[in-house]
């Protein structure tokens, strides 16, 4: 599970296909496990990455888990809840 944690890509506020070429790149370079992880707003741009890599990229690459969660974070007004995914994708064994 340890290389898990080394082949992480947090999606922000960038360009899609940023992203996806993160996590092409990632396998290209040996991994088993890719997990994409965003909160918020960027959710939907995880998502994105996740399948565009998956339909163009990646053959026999498939997803693995999607787990989803709420992660309560400081801001200036207080504590607020964000909503959080993280889908990891794995290469075929």
């Amino acid at each position: 599970m340890q290389q898990q944690r080394d082949n992480i890509v947090f999606v922000g506020n960038k360009p899609v296909m940023n992203y996806v070429l993160a996590v092409v790149t990632q396998f290209n370079n040996g991994a088993d496990e890719v997990a994409i992880k965003a909160r918020g707003k960027a959710i939907s741009r995880a998502v994105d990455t996740a399948e565009i890599a998956l339909s163009r990229f990646l053959n026999g690459v498939t997803k693995k888990t999607i787990s989803t969660g709420t992660e309560v974070i400081e801001t200036e007004d207080g504590k607020t809840n964000v909503s959080s995914i993280e889908i990891v994708l794995a290469a075929p064994r």
